[in-house]
């Protein structure tokens, strides 16, 4: 028997008898709902968007309904997940298949390859799981495996991998079977192959796997590029009126957490100290002479994003009025804040405000 084969019938084999993995979207045919465990687990931990995947199929069961929600409503759902581009590409594309294919699902691979957000992975998923189509899923379960299994040393994240991994991918897929074989390639990678400490002594494929007889399983696959972050500091001003409101504006553009909501942003590439800010041209302008009557410092937060990594402080200050000139920022009473959807970053403080010290 030819060992790619072997492969197909051994994964398959241990799928049927020794997969015991429990997702709630596991064997779902519903193509809406596939999709929202896709997009919901893309760059999520199975554990963390188990929740939000209830969450959003309770609130939304069809695409129509996902489609007429309100964007602050969605985006509250969503608070928590990170990579909010994902909630967007969520909402316009249930819009388009609400508009254009009246609530129904895409049928083949090539239409829902068109949607916003859907790449070919997605799109591969969506169109084995639902409709049984002949298309093989890539993602990095299952470079892994391949990598490994065949002994492939060709990065991952070059063009040349990309496409070496989709072609033998596609070669090894049941076409008959396409959505059980994806989903038991990806579930061997989630729990025997895995990126640490894999289960190589009790696996099935290990007489045959490159990375086992050679000692590469701690070097395979191979990614050609580092990630270096862009450092961000960024110090959010509380600002309270006397009547116990606060200054929340919606982040705009394409930087991070379009969409979601955040205090008045004094932002600098290094960390300087809140008082410095506090004698700066930006305080000066922004509080408008105004005497500041109960100033407190956070402890300091942090965050790694993909590119970016993010460090600052929340500064509480109780002015004696209003402030004028603050054309995009909106004023809200502090008990309300719960229903605007916040960055983590900014949760995080939300969650636990103690302050850290006294600046008076």
């Amino acid at each position: 028997m030819q060992k790619k084969a072997r492969f197909a019938q051994k994964l398959l084999k241990w799928h049927q008898h020794q997969n015991f993995r429990q997702m709630p979207w596991k064997g779902e045919k519903d193509p809406y709902r596939i999709w929202l465990s896709e997009v919901i687990l893309q760059q999520t931990r199975v554990e963390q968007g188990w929740a939000y995947y209830e969450k959003f199929v309770s609130a939304f069961p069809t695409v129509h309904d996902l489609a007429t929600a309100s964007e602050q409503f969605v985006f509250k759902l969503w608070e928590g997940l990170g990579y909010y581009n994902r909630c967007r590409n969520l909402m316009a594309t249930a819009k388009r298949i609400d508009s254009e294919y009246y609530g129904r699902f895409p049928t083949t691979y090539e239409e829902i390859l068109t949607l916003k957000g859907i790449g070919p992975y997605t799109a591969a998923a969506i169109a084995s799981f639902a409709y049984n189509l002949p298309h093989a899923v890539v993602d990095g379960n299952v470079t892994r495996v391949l990598s490994r299994y065949f002994g492939i040393s060709t990065p991952i994240d070059t063009t040349a991998g990309k496409k070496e991994y989709a072609e033998m991918a596609e070669m090894l897929l049941d076409k008959q079977r396409a959505g059980i074989y994806n989903q038991a390639i990806m579930d061997f990678g989630a729990t025997v192959c895995t990126p640490r400490n894999p289960q190589c002594a009790s696996c099935v494929q290990q007489p045959d796997c490159q990375a086992w007889q050679k000692g590469l399983t701690g070097q395979l696959p191979i990614k050609e590029k580092s990630i270096i972050r862009k450092r961000r500091c960024l110090y959010y001003f509380i600002v309270e009126t006397p009547d116990d409101k606060v200054y929340i504006r919606q982040r705009s553009g394409k930087d991070i957490w379009a969409g979601l909501y955040e205090f008045i942003l004094f932002e600098t590439p290094e960390p300087v100290w809140p008082s410095a800010i506090l004698e700066s041209e930006f305080a000066r302008q922004l509080f408008e002479g105004q005497a500041l009557t109960a100033r407190y410092i956070s402890r300091t937060y942090q965050q790694e994003l993909t590119h970016q990594s993010l460090q600052g402080q929340f500064i509480t200050v109780r002015l004696d009025r209003p402030l004028s000139g603050l054309g995009d920022y909106m004023l809200v009473p502090k008990r309300r804040l719960k229903e605007y959807a916040f960055p983590k970053f900014i949760n995080a403080w939300l969650q636990d405000p103690t302050p850290a010290q006294s600046l008076f």
